[in-house]
């Protein structure tokens, strides 16, 4: 079953577009890991500072070795950015 993750991210005032450039390359090495569907962040028009990652994993056992695959590679050139933690909404497809 395709699993779905929505992961909402709040970045400093002002700092949404160096956001998104920063996590551009992570996004590159995510979409080439075996069960990846879609890995794909928006920035909102409304608040620019507001990033939404799309994701789509085959199943359960693609989004944990990409856990596992992120946990390994350790700190992301956003943490330095973000306002917040990031929000994860979790969607299983029927």
């Amino acid at each position: 079953m395709a699993v779905r993750l929505i992961v909402t991210f709040k970045a400093v005032a002002g700092k949404g577009e160096q956001f998104a450039r920063a996590f551009a390359p992570v996004i590159a090495k995510v979409r080439k890991e075996p069960g990846c569907e879609q890995y794909t962040l928006f920035r909102s028009s409304d608040d620019p500072d507001t990033l939404v990652l799309l994701e789509r994993w085959r199943d359960q056992a693609a989004l944990d070795a990409h856990g596992a695959a992120m946990r390994a590679r350790g700190s992301t050139p956003t943490e330095t950015l973000r306002a917040a933690p990031p929000v994860l909404e979790r969607y299983e497809a029927p």
